[in-house]
């Protein structure tokens, strides 16, 4: 998935002629911290919030003053692992996408963001979670995933959490199966170690305990 396909409809670029007081209204409405300054598809910036409450006046045009962040942007083509690192290094509320002629296309919100993302990690796809535990020189993908089919399924994603001055690693599988049993019984006799799992039964159980105690509760 590149940045083209993760633009949001929600977001109008301001034109550096417009006031800083006019950015601050539009930052309101749309709950972001950042704007686009874009004259005749050309890319000026992203003006903040905080460069705005530097002005002396609200009524001044945001062109007049200097943006902190002009180099804030992704090319159309870039994936969408460059966006994340981007938006997480720069702590962006948005970010610009422009094309090879550095033009300006639209931006990526946050909320784009999550919405395509919980696509690429198949969230909304039915299946349980398993979290192992390994050193990373024992780490297998080809393994992993043997295990997993050995058992009928198939793993619908998947991603790796590393830890500073550290060989551990934790590799985090979403399955197409909801009972993750027998795989983790096999993952058991590889030796490997199972620091959690979660299934949609386990999930949906503890809600309706939940939802029962309630009840109990409003019965008193």
């Amino acid at each position: 998935m590149i940045a083209r396909q993760l633009i949001s409809e929600t977001i109008t670029p301001m034109r550096s002629s417009e006031t800083g007081a006019g950015a601050l209204g539009i930052m309101d409405e749309l709950r972001v911290s950042h704007l686009p300054i874009v004259d005749n598809e050309e890319f000026r910036g992203l003006i903040s919030d905080t460069d705005i409450l530097t002005f002396d006046n609200f009524a001044e045009t945001v062109g007049s003053h200097p943006l902190s962040l002009s180099n804030a942007y992704v090319m159309e083509n870039q994936h969408i692992y460059d966006v994340i690192r981007i938006v997480d290094a720069m702590k962006l509320t948005l970010l610009p996408v422009l094309d090879e002629n550095k033009h300006y296309l639209g931006s990526i919100t946050l909320s784009s963001l999550s919405h395509h993302l919980s696509g690429l990690m198949a969230l909304n796809n039915p299946g349980g979670i398993i979290i192992l535990e390994l050193n990373d020189k024992d780490y297998l993908l080809t393994e992993i995933a043997q295990i997993v089919e050995s058992n009928d399924a198939k793993i619908l994603g998947m991603y790796i959490t590393t830890f500073p001055d550290s060989t551990r690693m934790e590799v985090t599988l979403k399955v197409n199966k909801i009972d993750v049993g027998p795989i983790l019984q096999t993952f058991t006799r590889y030796n490997y170690n199972i620091k959690a799992s979660f299934s949609e039964d386990s999930y949906t159980e503890n809600l309706q305990e939940r939802y029962n105690s309630l009840m109990n509760y409003l019965n008193i």
